[in-house]
């Protein structure tokens, strides 16, 4: 079973839970209300075979395309290869200006040597990334779900020696970091020392993970539908607590949409932009033609 899946979504409760205390402190510390509302949506992978049906007939770049129907994209295949220089400047060049790429870290680095002499290999990462230049958004550490509190001290370290100059986030999936409040406040404060975005995922098993402490003036989220009606009304319920946010200071919004069937993650995406566009006043590009293709 994929992560976060369930057998019957309709025996979850999707209600979204209160905001962490924490939040409000952090958003007060960096409110400023002449600050624009930075907001990025998209989809997990542009791959045809994962979107089927959303590629019109006869597109020959993927990403091309893609690109001109969101503004970015949460970079999964960084995590199972490393991209050269060549491959991160390819890549920049197929996008609009304003489009951004959020490559999620190598999996060489998280899952295999478990953040354990692995500077070498994050500056290669980092380094090749950075040529993204204006269109890197942020990257993102994932971990493995059996990395415990205990090995805390190579995250700690790990954030010590990442480089300043590239935006990161953070997600811990063991439910270990959740369930004891002091160990998720010590694993908050480290993110906040190091200025680290710590991610919250909406996804239907794991509810725990929807934490609601931000550590910066960033909300990371990363949702993941059910493949069932109520994702739509879901998604609904963030437009809510999103509005709530941005008055207490949420200056920045990363928001990316998978689907455990990602064919209908860019159904969801428009449907949460058009809804981010009326409450906000906003003019994020979503694919208008996207209903008739699918």
């Amino acid at each position: 079973m994929k992560f976060g899946q369930v057998p019957d979504p309709s025996l979850i409760s999707f209600k979204l839970p209160v905001t962490h205390p924490k939040t409000f402190d952090v958003l007060q510390q960096t409110q400023n209300s002449e600050t624009p509302f930075e907001v990025y949506v998209g989809c997990a992978k542009w791959n045809k075979n994962d979107l089927k049906g959303f590629y019109p007939k006869g597109v020959k770049d993927e990403l091309t395309y893609y690109a001109m129907q969101f503004n970015s994209i949460e970079l999964n295949a960084t995590f199972y290869q490393s991209p050269s220089v060549n491959q991160v400047i390819t890549w920049r060049d197929k996008v609009p200006t304003d489009f951004k790429f959020f490559p999620k870290i190598p999996q060489s680095i998280s899952h295999y040597n478990r953040l354990q002499n692995v500077n070498e290999t994050v500056l290669n990462f980092t380094n090749a990334i950075a040529n993204f230049e204006n269109k890197l958004g942020m990257s993102f550490l994932q971990m493995h779900e059996n990395f415990k509190p205990k090995d805390v001290n190579r995250l700690a370290d790990f954030l010590y020696q990442f480089p300043t100059q590239i935006p990161l986030a953070v997600e811990v999936r063991n439910e270990e970091w959740f369930a004891d409040a002091n160990i998720f406040n010590s694993f908050t404060n480290l993110l906040q020392q190091y200025n680290a975005t710590n991610i919250i995922v909406d996804t239907a098993g794991r509810r725990d993970m929807l934490h609601m402490l931000l550590t910066t003036d960033t909300a990371f989220v990363r949702y993941v539908g059910a493949n069932h009606p109520s994702d739509y009304d879901r998604l609904n319920d963030w437009i809510d607590l999103l509005v709530t946010w941005r008055k207490a200071g949420l200056n920045k919004l990363y928001f990316f949409i998978h689907q455990n069937i990602e064919v209908e993650s860019p159904l969801l995406a428009t449907h949460f932009i058009q809804r981010l566009n009326a409450a906000f006043g906003l003019h994020l590009r979503f694919p208008e033609k996207q209903l008739s293709l699918f």
